[in-house]
């Protein structure tokens, strides 16, 4: 019994050398090959295997920096009209959402009262010039009469102050015809600007009066027309000093930025910021003749703030962050590439200023850049100078306007 039990912890024994044995060698084998599968994975990264990557080449031009903010469309100048006399509303002229110009007949009061006034106002200058007439030729006999000392001198003056009243009658007599006009003119009631007529708000046949407080119809003149939109106030600045330098140029977008609607100018800008949001607040006036924009519509406005000279350009998929800063991969004549550090002056859209790093003309990864190493070879396919006609300069965020600002510039 005692020898069996012996022999059963010997065997054990050795199973067990066995396996440490086996273990040993396996270590052992796999210490040896991870070295050389990493330096395979190394020849391969950057020289043993050649990565496809897109490449652009980086542009050195006048570029355009934009601000963009969000607003509304409003009137340029919008009236209520009403009318100036009292009366019955005898026709209406225009149709709902007619085009009027200024001038044009919108509706008519019943005129025959204020031709009665005038018709009596005539009669009354006609009556009072005859005795002005008379009494002109009364006060002259009188002075002839007081040289001859035949009549006092009270009797002249009398006739003179006849004389006077009614000159002062034929004077009231005038202003009465001449309001008698002016009440038969405002009795055709014309459109005050040239623009769109609304909804129609009276009726003819109805009695209207100069108090009335709804008035006969809107008139919206929208050509041109006023945009109002805000920006956030670390731009003042940048827009004081295009305003200073002249006219500021203002693009019209439709709401998601995908069309341009119009170009106008800014107009101006609000004295004061707000100060529960921190923006401020625009206007810009934007020819309008195809009526493209509508009261209260939607809209992004981007204002030309200034351009930057010679200035290099490169997409902004090229531009990388590492723990050292910003750069990107330039690609040599060798299809070799190299990390080149650069400074960012500004992200607009899909491109980027470098403000230091380049010098123009160089070919740039923008695709592909994550499987570079330094030094790395690479087989490219062109995408493009940036911003010609891309959203870099045709659209950017309100907050993405100038992502990265550095003093370099």
């Amino acid at each position: 019994m005692e020898k069996s039990r012996t022999v059963s912890w010997l065997a054990r024994i050795a199973i067990a050398g066995v396996v440490l044995v086996g273990l040993a060698w396996y270590l052992n084998h796999r210490s040896q090959a991870a070295p050389s599968a990493s330096a395979d994975h190394g020849r391969g990264s950057t020289g043993g295997r050649v990565v496809p990557v897109q490449v652009a080449t980086a542009d050195r031009k006048d570029y355009p920096v934009w601000l963009e903010g969000i607003g509304t469309v409003a009137a340029f100048q919008q009236v209520t009209v009403h009318t100036l006399v009292d009366g019955r509303l005898d026709a209406v002229k225009f149709t709902e959402g007619q085009e009027v110009k200024k001038g044009d007949l919108l509706a008519q009061v019943d005129p025959r009262p204020f031709d009665v006034q005038l018709h009596n106002a005539q009669g009354a200058l006609a009556r009072d010039q005859a005795q002005l007439k008379a009494a002109q030729s009364d006060l002259d006999r009188q002075k002839t009469l007081h040289e001859q000392n035949l009549v006092a001198q009270a009797t002249v003056d009398a006739s003179a102050g006849t004389e006077g009243n009614f000159e002062g009658a034929v004077k009231v007599d005038q202003a009465a015809i001449e309001m008698a006009k002016l009440n038969l003119d405002y009795a055709a009631i014309k459109s005050p600007l040239d623009g769109i007529t609304g909804v129609r708000l009276v009726d003819a046949g109805n009695i209207v009066h100069a108090a009335d407080a709804g008035g006969l119809v809107v008139i919206t003149q929208i050509n041109p027309a006023a945009v109002f939109f805000t920006l956030p106030q670390d731009n003042l600045g940048d827009i004081s000093s295009a305003l200073a330098a002249g006219t500021v140029q203002v693009e019209i977008w439709n709401h998601d930025a995908t069309a341009k609607v119009a170009t106008g100018t800014l107009a101006v800008l609000d004295n004061q910021v707000n100060a529960a949001t921190a923006t401020m607040r625009m206007k810009a006036i934007v020819p309008n003749p195809e009526r493209a924009l509508w009261p209260n519509a939607f809209v992004k406005a981007r204002v030309l703030v200034r351009t930057m000279k010679d200035a290099i350009v490169v997409p902004a998929a090229a531009v990388q962050q590492g723990p050292s800063g910003a750069y990107v991969y330039t690609v040599g004549d060798d299809d070799t590439v190299k990390m080149t550090p650069v400074i960012v002056a500004l992200t607009q859209g899909d491109t980027s200023v470098i403000a230091k790093g380049l010098s123009g003309n160089e070919r740039v990864v923008i695709e592909g850049a994550s499987q570079l190493r330094n030094g790395g070879k690479v087989s490219t396919s062109d995408g493009g100078r940036p911003g010609a006609g891309s959203a870099g300069e045709a659209g950017s965020g309100a907050g993405s306007a100038e992502k990265h600002h550095h003093k370099a510039l």
